[in-house]
């Protein structure tokens, strides 16, 4: 649901009848409102990470079902806005989850492991869902997302056991957010997290159009795309799983960075033709991947005593840049000047300096949980 919308973006925006202007603009809304996620995440720290879980994937399925019963603009708009509410609601439980129960030095494998749900949803779901699209309409496959929405509460409320919170020793929500919004590492986390965001964004946002528009590409090239993207992310992701807990959390992520925006700036140079623009965006989906995901098991040990609440706002703050990529996109791509993509990688780099820079100050809470620790977080 989440990523179907951008290789599709112009699909959706000729099914509702507004241009692709306005239907950018209600993704940075939908970005937007991803700041509200700490306030919901907080009951995964207050009544446990089951059901942080469980209240992520009801939201996320109502939404979903919205647009089926009311296939129209504003509702289409409020089904954005509630699937990623519910997204950022259940991922920093389930990664909360995972982060009381795995070690530290074994973490990185274990979120890598669940972040192959992105990339595998680009290689599968998202093509498959363009086929559908192609027979039966725009509308088609937010049937499909809903019942597989209701299939997956069904099956975490079986296999998740319930975890009880001594309610005595839990902190409110506003001393959680004080803690993580007073606390320099979670503040630098938080801007690296919004800035490579904001970096992956523009050309999220931009690919679509931009293959449309130098290639004539219809849905079928499209969903070629996705699956060299997702199969991209896959690798990113299987990388991190192997050697990100070998070569270091921040090591990781700081390679990331760099090779994303060696790929970012390669994009227009190599991207003069169908093959080689796909090769360009495999190369910057890879190492966006390879950081983002570095950066998961990092910041679920800056502040083990509120890490639901710091991973959700982590993730409302990657939503924010989100944001601000997707209401800089369209403005900056228009003024590009080699097939409106140059300035869109430029802007790119510049976003990576800044989180290159601000993950000189993220560091964990207990320097004595190293990479070579086998005590749980």
């Amino acid at each position: 649901m989440i990523r179907m919308v951008y290789p599709y973006i112009s699909i959706f925006a000729n099914g509702l009848n507004v241009d692709v202007k306005t239907l950018s603009m209600g993704l940075t809304l939908r970005a937007g409102v991803g700041a509200l996620g700490p306030f919901l995440a907080y009951f995964a720290d207050n009544r446990g990470r089951k059901f942080g879980m469980l209240l992520g994937l009801s939201i996320f399925t109502v939404g979903t079902g919205l647009v089926v019963l009311w296939p129209i603009f504003p509702v289409f708009i409020l089904t954005l806005i509630l699937t990623l509410l519910g997204n950022l609601v259940f991922i920093p439980a389930m990664q909360a989850y995972l982060g009381d129960r795995v070690a530290y030095n074994r973490r990185g494998r274990a979120l890598a492991i669940t972040e192959l749900s992105w990339s595998i949803s680009f290689i599968i779901a998202v093509p498959l869902l363009g086929l559908l699209i192609a027979r039966a309409g725009w509308q088609a496959p937010f049937s499909v997302i809903t019942v597989l929405g209701i299939l997956s509460i069904v099956v975490l409320s079986i296999l998740i056991p319930k975890d009880l919170v001594a309610r005595e020793s839990t902190p409110s929500l506003f001393h959680n957010l004080r803690k993580v919004l007073t606390y320099s590492p979670a503040i630098a986390g938080l801007l690296m997290g919004a800035a490579m965001s904001s970096a992956n964004e523009l050309v999220n946002l931009t690919f679509g159009v931009w293959m449309e528009d130098s290639f004539g590409v219809k849905i079928a090239a499209l969903a070629l795309a996705s699956i060299v993207i997702g199969v991209s992310e896959l690798a990113g992701e299987g990388v991190v799983a192997v050697f990100g807990d070998k070569i270091g959390k921040t090591r990781a992520i700081a390679i990331g960075l760099i090779l994303n925006a060696l790929a970012a700036l390669a994009l227009p140079w190599i991207g003069g033709s169908l093959v080689g623009s796909l090769v360009g965006l495999s190369l910057f989906y890879l190492t966006f991947e390879f950081a983002i995901v570095s950066s998961i098991p990092l910041m679920t040990e800056v502040m083990p005593s509120a890490r639901a609440t710091l991973m959700a706002t982590w993730i409302a703050s990657i939503s924010l840049g989100r944001a601000l990529g997707a209401f800089l996109a369209p403005s900056i791509y228009q003024a590009g000047i080699i097939s409106g993509i140059f300035m869109i990688v430029v802007c790119a780099v510049g976003f990576n300096i800044l989180a290159f820079l601000a993950l000189r100050w993220v560091k964990i809470s207990n320097p004595q949980v190293n990479e070579g620790s086998t005590a749980p977080g």
